[in-house]
């Protein structure tokens, strides 16, 4: 499994695109990975025949880890197993060491597996890859003897406690043996740690305390992967597992402050429909969420210090030159945030250019890790689902994040009179160490003016 990028330590194995048999070349995507960023096709560094897969659909694999042996074109299957070791030298560290050694009578592993460095040839990344790999525990000729208790669990070499059904006698001082009957405690059933295998009076305190009460279960008796009538199970997997852990680090690290404002958005709904006519605007989908982008930028460009992530080994801000303007996409795979980067520096095509673009390749599937690095601030436009309003959580490492409402037609003063309007809310969530409340509000304002009168999108400064 190579390192996909952004340093990543496993990643889903989702589908594979190849069997046991089939005849592979250099290219080729062999299978579909899917990493807590992205859903990544990994393509075969080489020539020859699929030997054996070494994980199946759903296993989580760790970077570096063997997944798949190809051997050179021509190499016979073995009769009866459905993989062999590849063959190839470019390939032999993808399965080393697969082959078991013949097992000794009665083995019993060594106590500490020796150690070995190999070099696991990476796909995609970032070159040959150093891991520190294991041999399988050595056997030893002469099994350790397994004394075990009259209650029957077993420990290698270590002796018995007590009268067990072989007979044999516990190990205790006279002083340890009254303690036991005044205590009630069976010596066999004490586990002896003194010398010789002796019971201490520590053993007999320890076997007298009660047993601890099996902790009630959070939500149901059921295990992982099990299921019960009326319930349905998820696994968190990949892009869902790593949303909700950057949420939940979000949330208790970065001091939340959110600010509403209900904005008359008439103008800028005309200005779309304007905008959809124009050539320039062909080929491109033209919606609010793009003005709504526009004036965030603006704003952003007036006052930069929004535009900043939180240093915390040395207590700074960072304010960024460049914004990486992060949209929030909704995709099958869960909620992924992919930015536009410099989006600061495009003009208005450009950026409904690159707004259509990073959609369509959410929806697809294809966003890659480096699309979702360095965002800077992001939008959540959750007036597509019909809602008004929300408190959203930060993004790491960003200073802001703001939420877009439903635009709905309501009754509205304007000009002194009550009119249909259409009208949105909008809500800033901000990280209080970096932006104070002056700072918050003077950009929720400005991008609400500049929404509300639409032609101030054009004019900086």
């Amino acid at each position: 499994m190579p390192d996909v990028g952004e340093g990543l330590e496993e990643a889903d194995i989702v589908v594979w695109h190849v069997k046991v048999g089939d005849e592979v070349s250099d290219g080729q995507v062999m299978v579909e990975v899917e990493t807590a960023k992205a859903l990544v096709e990994l393509p075969c560094p080489f020539d020859g025949v699929v030997t054996e897969l070494l994980a199946a659909e759903g296993d989580t694999v760790a970077v570096g880890a063997p997944i798949i042996a190809v051997a050179p074109s021509g190499t016979q299957m073995p009769t009866g197993t459905a993989a062999a070791e590849p063959a190839d030298s470019r390939g032999e560290a993808l399965a080393a060491d697969l082959v078991p050694e013949p097992p000794a009578p009665e083995p019993v592993a060594a106590a500490e597996p020796e150690k070995k460095d190999t070099r696991t040839a990476v796909l995609v990344g970032y070159g040959v890859r150093t891991t520190s790999g294991r041999r399988r525990a050595r056997k030893t000729d002469t099994p350790a003897p397994v004394l075990r208790a009259a209650n029957g669990s077993g420990h290698a070499g270590a002796p018995t406690s007590g009268s067990s059904a072989n007979g044999s006698i516990a190990l205790a001082k006279p002083p340890v043996r009254k303690l036991a009957r005044d205590l009630g405690v069976d010596l066999a059933s004490v586990l002896p740690s003194g010398p010789g295998g002796t019971v201490t009076r520590e053993d007999v305190h320890a076997a007298a305390r009660p047993a601890p009460a099996a902790a009630p279960a959070a939500f149901s008796a059921t295990g992982p992967g099990e299921s019960v009538a009326g319930e349905r199970r998820i696994p968190v997997k990949g892009v869902r597992k790593a949303t909700a852990q950057a949420m939940v680090a979000s949330a208790f690290s970065a001091p939340h402050v959110t600010e509403w404002v209900t904005v008359d958005v008439t103008r800028t709904v005309k200005l779309v429909r304007k905008l959809r006519e124009l050539p320039d605007f062909a080929d491109t989908k033209v919606s609010p969420l793009l003005l709504v982008a526009r004036a965030l930028l603006v704003a952003i460009a007036r006052h930069p210090e929004i535009n900043a992530s939180w240093d915390e080994p040395n207590q700074e801000i960072v304010v960024r030159d460049r914004i990486n303007l992060g949209i929030a996409a909704a995709t099958p795979r869960g909620l992924i945030v992919p930015n536009i980067k410099d989006a600061g520096g495009k003009s208005l095509t450009a950026l409904a250019g690159a707004l259509t673009e990073l959609v369509a390749t959410a929806r697809d599937g294809r966003t890659s890790p480096a699309d979702m690095a360095g965002g800077t601030v992001t939008i959540t436009n959750v007036g597509v689902f019909g809602v008004d309003g929300g408190t959203p959580i930060l993004n790491p490492g960003e200073a802001a994040i703001l939420a877009v409402g439903a635009i709905r037609e309501q009754p509205w003063v304007h000009k002194g009179k009550i009119k249909p309007r259409q009208v949105t809310t909008l809500s800033l969530s901000f990280d209080h160490r970096m932006v104070d409340g002056e700072l918050g509000s003077r950009v929720l304002a400005d991008v609400a003016q500049m929404l509300e009168r639409p032609k101030l999108l054009f004019v900086r400064g």
